[in-house]
């Protein structure tokens, strides 16, 4: 959503990362459908679909499975014994961006919760 948000200004936001690899969480994708069948017109589940797609064909969508669902489960755990246990689509996000060794791209919204994971890099667009 914090794409959306951003207007047609959110393909360079994002191209300002240059040629780190990049991929989408199951989970993000799952996200981003349900984006397009909520939309409150055909133009509009349209333009989402399409952006998407775009997405998509640049950034492959990376399965849960059992290595990611173990990083899943270690972070769960660490936060709950924090007593700072954010959403877990959210912690499914950063279940996959540790697994890979990569950082996350997340709208200011959802900020607060992936700077609970030590040692995961933020990156936030600005909307």
């Amino acid at each position: 959503m914090a794409v959306e948000r951003a207007g047609a200004a959110w393909e360079e936001r994002i191209a300002a990362f240059g040629t780190e690899p990049a991929v989408v969480p199951a989970v993000v994708y799952a996200e981003l459908m349900v984006g397009v069948r909520l939309a409150d017109t055909p133009a509009r589940a349209e333009r989402r679909r399409a952006r998407i797609e775009g997405l998509i064909t640049r950034c492959p969508v990376i399965d849960f499975g059992a290595d990611i669902a173990d990083v899943w489960a270690n972070l769960f755990s660490q936060l709950s014994r924090g007593g700072a246990l954010i959403p877990s689509n959210d912690l499914a996000v950063a279940a996959t961006a540790v697994h890979l060794g990569f950082g996350v791209v997340i709208g200011p919204r959802d900020e607060k919760h992936f700077r609970r994971i030590a040692g995961l890099r933020c990156e936030v667009i600005a909307v």
